[in-house]
């Protein structure tokens, strides 16, 4: 008779097997056995981040206009057309609206609300967005959908262009809402 657990047992079994059969193919890979030291160019190719005060902020730049059109091609399947209400099921966050929320007993972290700097914004949309493909943006494309957002807000008015200097002078709602870190290692 084969009951559920004998059957969860040989499953587990021949798992930690393939696990060890994996582990053991790869202890030539590095000290603890698996994954390969980064080359130094695979490191310069990755950009880090972006300052506060718009260090590490690439070239180019971006309008309300030219966000508009890659916000409805590339966001609003998850984010929602009014970027207030995400698609249901897709695990998005609203990216509007929520302020003045945060001390309430319904907070809402959206980029309005929470977020302290805009190039917070842009970072994050530059490595992690569009959610199906990941970095996928060119730089100008992501300071327009970054100047979209915020003037959707009503951060920044729709004529503000997004650049590596503009970035670093908006003035995001609850940029005072943080304690700033004291430590002089961080700076």
């Amino acid at each position: 008779m084969c009951t559920t657990f004998n059957i969860w047992r040989r499953t587990t079994c021949c798992i930690l097997l393939l696990c060890l059969c994996i582990v053991a193919r790869a202890a030539d890979t590095g000290p603890y056995g698996f994954g390969v030291t980064a080359s130094p160019a695979a490191i310069a190719g990755i950009d880090i981040d972006v300052m506060p005060d718009g260090r590490g902020a690439p070239p180019g730049q971006g309008s309300y206009a030219q966000g508009r059109t890659i916000y409805a091609n590339k966001c609003a399947a998850c984010h929602g057309t009014d970027m207030a209400t995400p698609v249901k099921g897709t695990g998005a966050a609203a990216l509007r609206g929520g302020r003045g929320s945060l001390a309430s007993g319904k907070p809402q972290k959206t980029v309005e609300s929470y977020w302290p700097y805009a190039s917070t914004l842009f970072d994050y949309v530059r490595r992690a967005m569009p959610f199906n493909a990941p970095g996928s943006l060119n730089d100008d494309e992501v300071y327009a959908v970054t100047a979209y957002i915020l003037a959707e807000g009503g951060i920044i008015d729709q004529d503000v262009v997004i650049n590596a200097d503009t970035i670093a002078k908006v003035a995001m709602p609850n940029r005072d809402g943080f304690i700033p870190d004291p430590r002089p290692e961080t700076f």
